[in-house]
């Protein structure tokens, strides 16, 4: 234990991954002093549901909500165990989670797919992120919110995601009308969880306004988008978004409540820690690499990407994922944009390829000059996020010849996902959105150099690598701290306790600089992948 962080208060973050939870324990002077993390049980459910044979429709991704109580006990006691320290000196708990995963559930808050008469109902299971089952759904919500010519649909660049709340929640009042006429509440995982913590009914439970703004098209000066569109949508989604949807609108960093009884026990925590407003996990690591800053551009690398950057001026951009006020830090727009397969595409690759990783690759692939002797990747394997906001386009390889190796399949991959990062950075800055500093966290980049180098060689611009590769976990620490109030933490505002727990002071960054000879072949390199991305994008 170091005695010196003893001390300090101390806060703890939980990380809600795809596959895993984290459970981080940072003080206030941003020393790390415990890490857990534990798998879900059920993972992602894409194959059959639990106990049950039968096969799941393509694209489904569903998740048990009982693993992530279950992981997250788990984890915390062991970080409380790792770390050495008395759990009172446990002051506040911030959440992050995916986003949109959403659930339907009873007005005490019991997942309907807990009930007996709902096991085997697919969509009665909490829908993961990447679940892509509402395709129709998502085409005529949004034919007919430009048809009505929606306001919302300005702050998402103009297009609702198929990842997003309402087409997921139409999806089962179509599907699985059964399901829909029982759900009580709809809400995102994130809130679900805040609000197992802390309890109470379900017309005080905690909305996250970062979930909801981009997510599920809410604002705060308009709401959500209104009952007229909803009912033009379907009747039924229209009297669900009017009737199902209880709870309070409050900020990441934002106390809803207290620690339960119960979950401190099952925690191993004291009871009424402040708990935390959850946040979208991408949108954590925003506090947690210390970006308190207009202009900074945070990767957080991983199953997926996301892109987060705070501007002083909300700009109209056509394929942003959304720009929410105070959405990631309040005093700034929020945007967001991001890659829907990095390290799965990698992963698919690697199983494709019978590889136990790339390590031996990685030699060979940078050897390779720009452009991989003719190969190009379109990444595109889970749909494309932004700019073009479809899930049905997939992905392609191009160029391959009786010539090209496993080396050429892996830095076209690297170079496909970099090429549509830049197409990202230009959107932004055409649109009006600034960056002048790019920020890499998560596992990727510290298992991964490689692929950072291609990044700044395509982008041209200088990437630092946080040292942290709990980036979201960090930040969830961050808003637990901020949630505990300034006379248990010491800290006044998110910048503040972001910047002392989780900067990393000047000159000692770990930076990834441009190769001037790659980035200048990689100029028209990129012409060709935008004109092969608009080739697939219209077929």
């Amino acid at each position: 234990m170091n005695s010196t962080a003893s001390r300090e208060p101390v806060a703890l973050g939980l990380d809600f991954g795809t596959e895993s939870v984290r459970a981080i324990l940072i003080d206030a002077a941003g020393n790390q002093l415990g890490l857990a993390s534990r798998d879900y049980a059920n993972g992602q459910i894409t194959q059959t549901l639990p106990g049950y044979d039968a096969p799941l429709p393509p694209r489904y991704a569903l998740q048990a909500p009982g693993d992530w109580i279950n992981s997250a006990a788990e984890a915390t006691r062991a970080a409380i165990s790792e770390a050495g320290i008395d759990a009172a000196s446990v002051v506040g708990i911030g959440v992050d989670f995916t986003s949109c995963t959403m659930l339907p559930t009873t007005l005490q808050g019991t997942p309907l797919c807990e009930l007996e008469a709902f096991r085997s109902t697919p969509l009665a299971w909490p829908k993961l992120w990447k679940h892509h089952g509402a395709l129709e759904q998502t085409e005529r919500m949004n034919a007919i919110a430009r048809e009505r010519d929606e306001s919302f649909l300005q702050r998402y660049g103009g297009t609702i995601g198929l990842e997003w709340f309402f087409p997921k929640m139409l999806e089962t009042i179509e599907n699985a009308p059964e399901v829909a006429s029982a759900a009580d509440v709809w809400l995102e995982a994130g809130d679900w969880f805040v609000w197992q913590l802390v309890g109470g009914e379900a017309a005080s439970l905690t909305r996250s306004t970062c979930q909801a703004g981009y997510k599920a098209m809410w604002s705060a000066k308009e709401g959500y988008p209104s009952s007229e569109y909803f009912a033009a949508v379907h009747p039924k989604l229209a009297e669900a978004a009017k009737h199902c949807m209880p709870g309070v609108m409050r900020s990441p960093g934002e106390p809803a409540g207290g620690l339960t009884a119960a979950m401190a026990q099952r925690f191993g925590l004291r009871e009424n820690i402040p708990v935390s407003t959850a946040i979208i996990d991408a949108h954590s690591a925003v506090p947690g690499v210390g970006a308190a800053d207009a202009g900074v551009l945070v990767m957080v690398m991983g199953t997926s990407s996301c892109h987060m950057l705070n501007a002083n001026t909300a700009a109209d951009i056509p394929g942003i994922a959304g720009v929410v006020d105070g959405g990631i830090l309040p005093g700034m727009f929020g945007y967001e944009t991001g890659q829907a397969a990095v390290g799965d595409a990698f992963a698919w690759l690697r199983r494709l390829l019978g590889l136990d990783s790339f390590d031996s690759l990685a030699e060979a692939a940078l050897r390779l000059p720009p452009g991989a002797e003719g190969v190009m990747c379109i990444d595109w394997m889970n749909g494309c996020r932004t700019p073009l906001m479809d899930g049905s386009l997939r992905g392609a390889f191009t160029g391959l010849g009786l010539e090209h190796g496993p080396e050429h399949l892996y830095l076209a991959l690297m170079e496909g996902s970099a090429f549509g990062l830049r197409w990202i950075v230009e959107m932004l800055r055409d649109g009006g959105a600034p960056i002048h500093r790019l920020i890499a966290t998560g596992g990727l980049p510290h298992h991964n150099r490689a692929f950072v180098e291609v990044y700044a060689d395509v982008l041209g611009m200088e990437i630092e690598i946080h040292p942290s590769t709990q980036g979201p976990a960090v930040g969830a620490a961050v808003l637990g701290m901020i949630a505990a109030g300034s006379e248990a933490s010491g800290f006044s505002s998110v910048s503040e306790a972001a910047t002392a727990m989780a900067g990393v002071p000047e000159g000692k960054q770990d930076v990834v600089r441009p190769r001037s000879e790659r980035t200048a072949a990689y100029d028209p390199l990129y012409n060709e992948y935008r004109k092969l991305a608009t080739t697939l994008a219209q077929r």
